[in-house]
Formats: C-alpha cells, structure tokens, sequence
C-alpha cells in the first residue's frame, strides 16, 4: 500500500528558567512560569539578595525552585531573566552569558553602562533579550532606524511617588511632592538618564538601543501631580515614516516606578522562545 507516511511527532524544546530578583516583577514572572503558564519553559531557580527571603516567597509555589546567589544560575538554567536592582545587574549578566546562556535582560539602563555585555555575548554564544516592557512601537522604531533618523524624543511623565527617593533630584535639592502643577525635571539624553533615574527609565533605555542610539535619543522627564499612571509619549522622525505613540502605564501597587505591563512583557518576550508562531521583528 502506498502513501505518504504520517508527519513524525515533534515537541518544541523545553528550557529551564531561572529568575534574578523577586520583586514586584521578578515574583510575578516566578509564579507564572511555577504555574505553567509557559508549558515549554519551567522554572529551576531563583535568585534575590536575600535568599532566605527568597526561600518564603517560593514556599507556596507548586514546584519551589532552587534559591541560589546570582552566580550560581548559570549551572542550572539555559535562560536568566534579570529583575533585580540596576547595582546587581553586572553580577547577574555576566556569569550568564560568560556561560553562554539567554539572558532576559529588565534593567536596560544599566545595560548602558555594561555595553561590554554584548561583546561577552557574542563571544560565548549568549543572548541578550530587551523585552519592551512598557513601551510600544519598538518594532516601528526599529524598522524605521533601518534607514535615516532625524529626531526621537521621549517625553516620560510620571506622578511624584514614581520618582520619589530618586538619588539624583535629592541632590539637586528637587522635592517631587512640592509641586502642584507639571514641572520638567530633566532634558537630556537617554544614556544621561540612565545615569539618574536608574530605577525610573529602562524604557528610554530600550528606546535607544532600538532606534538611533541612547546618545542620540532626547529624553525628558515630568513630575505631574495631575496624573496617576506613568506616561510615555515617543517622536520619530524618519525618512520611512513619522510616529507619535503614547502609553499610559498602570503602576503596580507594590512599586509605583513600575508598571503593571512589565511582568507580562517578560512572559511575551519567553514565550516568543518556543512558539511556532512570533509575531513582531
């Protein structure tokens, strides 16, 4: 009897997954992955300064995890996501890829100042994943940087308890909660506001690592008593087009420098590992 033979069943490949920092977005990807909801990804361990802390976030977990310092994820995950503290970040980014490992990378503004990180990537075959977190319009940004780019500019607004306790307005003697109405703290470039605010605009960050550069990206930075979400508004423009995008982030309730939309971009950007359908550049 002839005929075709039936299609051979094939599986997508699992990865181990390992989160550094279980703080509001660390904690959430955690449990995600602990839960199944990316069934090719499983959660092995887990990393946070304080580890006996980390041990009671993940007792309830279904599986709870291996709690391990930083440097010791590499030998038990194939992909590290980074959510820990912008100080932290080269502790968690260079033992993974020096390990040639998938490093899925939320502190962006600190990947400014670790630029040797993708060096050290493409040496040892690791990668490093930006997720967008809480931006839209990379993959237009991204395309339209294929060609000439005269102007980005991002206009980030955010209510003053998402910049409170930010180092650098202290020294400028800036008290956030003085004003009453919308006042521009900051003008300058992306890797400039990397240095200031580093817990405050990983999105300028990404911005500029998509587009035209982080010294080449304009960046300023309101306090809007006016406001309750973290607003970002983007400029391009590019010789393929002009874009002017606006996000309206929902702040999580245990840190308010961090929108909501961030812990389900780092699942987005995981999932995108094994799916047979991506969608985006």
């Amino acid at each position: 009897m002839s005929g075709s033979s039936p299609p051979t069943e094939t599986r997508a490949r699992s990865f181990r997954v390992a989160v550094a920092g279980l703080g509001a977005i660390g904690l959430e990807v955690a449990r995600a992955l602990d839960a199944g909801a990316l069934p090719d990804l499983k959660l092995a361990a887990v990393a946070a300064r304080d580890l006996d802390r980390a041990r009671e976030r993940c007792a309830d977990f279904r599986t709870p995890p291996a709690v391990r310092p930083a440097g010791d994820l590499p030998a038990l995950a194939d992909i590290v996501v980074e959510c820990a503290p912008a100080v932290a970040f080269a502790s968690i980014a260079r033992p993974a890829l020096a390990a040639g490992r998938t490093l899925v990378c939320v502190s962006v503004g600190a990947l400014l100042d670790h630029l040797d990180c993708v060096d050290l990537a493409a040496e040892r075959g690791g990668r490093i994943l930006v997720p967008s977190g809480a931006l839209l319009g990379l993959d237009a940004v991204q395309a339209a940087a294929r060609g000439e780019v005269a102007e980005v500019r991002m206009v980030s607004r955010k209510p003053p308890a998402g910049l409170d306790g930010v180092p650098w307005l202290l020294e400028q003697g800036i008290d956030v909660h003085a004003f009453g109405e919308p006042t521009r703290v900051f003008d300058g470039t992306a890797s400039e506001g990397a240095r200031c605010f580093p817990a405050n605009v990983n999105v300028a960050a990404a911005l500029g690592l998509a587009g035209v550069g982080p010294d080449r990206t304009r960046l300023e930075i309101w306090v809007d008593p006016t406001i309750t979400r973290n607003t970002h508004d983007i400029f391009v423009e590019a010789e393929a087009a002009r874009l002017s995008l606006r996000i309206e982030g929902v702040p999580t309730e245990a840190n308010p420098r961090t929108g909501r939309i961030v812990a389900p971009s780092v699942l987005a950007t995981l999932a995108k590992l094994t799916s047979p359908l991506v969608v985006g550049t």
